[in-house]
């Protein structure tokens, strides 16, 4: 073990057991320091396994290292020591985001881009990306003597050096195949393919698809899988300019989902999509379970506002809860794992409440629930002008969901939730409801909201920093009379200390 990675082993040793008290209930965090993308998330040996961007020091970015947690239900997770730490000439300025392998000898393989910055003779940094491998038991991994496995050589003729990075890589049949994000000749991004036989020695295959400048810049954190008949690539760009309220501008994220060309070996797109909908959402990653599901987990923030914390907190960053995927009539589709429900504590239920006023119901608050609500008109005459919900609120904070019908879009408002900084806390978003009956289920763990709309038909995953005494839950008039048909909210008490 190299002194890079005994240290922040020893450093999380020291650390972690102090900031258990302050982490959320069921989202994974790095305990300590900074995190960013998720990495390696895939089975092993029974286990799903999940690495991240990590850097224990401090709760800002910095040369990344590898943390790592482990679960059998993706609600309950493990805390293992980091796994890697950059201590090699090819990824001296930082170990980046990849994927993971089980190899048939049962060994497990990450591989990840390694950094390395060269000073030019006027004083510029050029930093070189190439892919590299290591491999061990689970636990402990040894870097191989093969690095970089693929470097700037192998990329298309007239493509950058430069940008070149974050592996995905998965087994079919007897190859492995791997696929990272590339700037093109006309500087925008593309995803490449490659293939090996032994996971060591690599080739490239093609362009599986290419930006053209379409959906923003440089292409991150590619991921590249069947799902319900069709083939799904999910890519965070950078520099996105804004599509109307479909995409947002800056680092943002895509969904293309189409048909793969077996002879070209490219993606023919069918559709295109934002993934999720809030402000904090990036870098997603998928796994297939052993069931046979596809579930993905995101960054829950965003680079324009991940200088943003609670001053008090010694970590920094976490990931959203994971989310089961399907496709259905050409749109991605996600919902929480059906694996929170076994830790759901006191359900209360409502039928039927008609909002003509301000309205409060007794037991429903809280910041740790699972609560589901579905509105419709009051009468079928009377269509009401918004849908006005409030959720961690005291006498100075409060987020506002509103859905409007006569525009048909989803507001999230969360300038009123704690943050310190002036940051955008707003997001606007299309949605499909007819006849003004919509659907939402909104999870709250401490500082994160997530909005599921319409049974997984759009999500939006928003960070706050509201304190956990704002708790309450409130519906305030609606411009019109609505009726609340069902409202139902899970208590989540048995969440507490799920972290080890």
């Amino acid at each position: 073990m190299s002194k890079a990675l005994q240290r922040a082993r020893d450093f999380e040793a020291k650390y972690l057991p102090y900031t258990r008290s302050e982490l959320p209930h069921f989202h994974v965090t790095g305990g300590i320091g900074w995190i960013n993308d998720p990495n390696g998330f895939a089975p092993y040996k029974g286990e799903y396994h999940l690495f991240f961007q990590y850097y224990p020091y401090d709760t800002k970015w910095g040369p990344m290292h590898w943390g790592h947690v482990k679960t059998r239900d993706f609600i309950r997770w493990e805390r293992l020591p980091a796994a890697l730490a950059p201590d090699s000439d090819y990824d001296r300025d930082g170990c980046f985001s990849g994927g993971a392998v089980e190899l048939p000898d049962g060994r497990h393989l990450l591989m990840y881009t390694g950094v390395r910055n060269v000073r030019r003779h006027d004083g510029s940094i050029e930093s070189f990306q190439t892919q590299c491998i290591a491999i061990g038991d689970g636990v402990d991994y040894r870097k191989q003597p093969c690095n970089p496995v693929i470097d700037g050589a192998m990329v298309p003729e007239g493509n950058s050096v430069h940008d070149f990075r974050d592996p995905k890589i998965w087994r079919e049949g007897e190859a492995f195949y791997a696929v990272m994000g590339n700037r093109s000749r006309d500087g925008s991004g593309e995803i490449l393919l490659f293939k090996s036989s032994d996971a060591q020695h690599w080739e490239f295959v093609s362009v599986v698809s290419s930006c053209h400048n379409q959906y923003g810049r440089m292409w991150e954190c590619p991921d590249f899988f069947p799902l319900d008949g069709k083939e799904v690539l999910l890519v965070s760009p950078q520099e996105m300019d804004a599509i109307g309220l479909e995409f947002h501008p800056g680092n943002a994220n895509v969904c293309l989902i189409g048909s793969f060309d077996q002879k070209t070996c490219h993606l023919m797109r069918q559709s295109v999509q934002a993934i999720d909908y809030g402000l904090d959402f990036y870098a997603p990653q998928t796994l297939l379970t052993e069931d046979g599901r596809r579930v993905m987990i995101a960054w829950m923030q965003n680079w324009e506002t991940s200088t943003c914390k609670q001053m008090e907190l010694r970590f920094m960053g976490q990931m959203t809860l994971p989310r089961e995927l399907s496709v259905k009539n050409g749109r991605l589709y996600q919902n929480p794992v059906r694996e929170l429900e076994q830790y759901r504590g006191v359900r209360i239920d409502y039928y039927n409440v008609l909002i003509n006023g301000e309205t409060s119901l007794r037991g429903i608050s809280g910041r740790c629930t699972d609560m589901t609500v579905t509105v419709r008109p009051g009468n079928e005459n009377s269509m009401y002008k918004w849908f006005r919900l409030y959720v961690a609120r005291d006498g100075e904070h409060f987020t506002l969901i509103r859905y409007r019908p006569d525009t048909n879009t989803i507001k999230v408002d969360r300038t009123h939730s704690g943050f310190p900084h002036d940051i955008v806390n707003v997001r606007e978003f299309p949605v499909s409801v007819k006849n003004g009956v919509l659907k939402l289920r909104v999870i709250m763990d401490r500082y994160s909201l997530e909005l599921f709309v319409n049974d997984g038909e759009q999500a939006a995953s928003f960070v706050l920093y509201t304190p956990e005494t704002a708790g309450a839950v409130s519906f305030p008039p609606t411009g019109a009379c609505s009726s609340m048909w069902r409202n139902t909210i899970w208590r989540s008490s048995k969440f507490t200390g799920l972290h080890s």
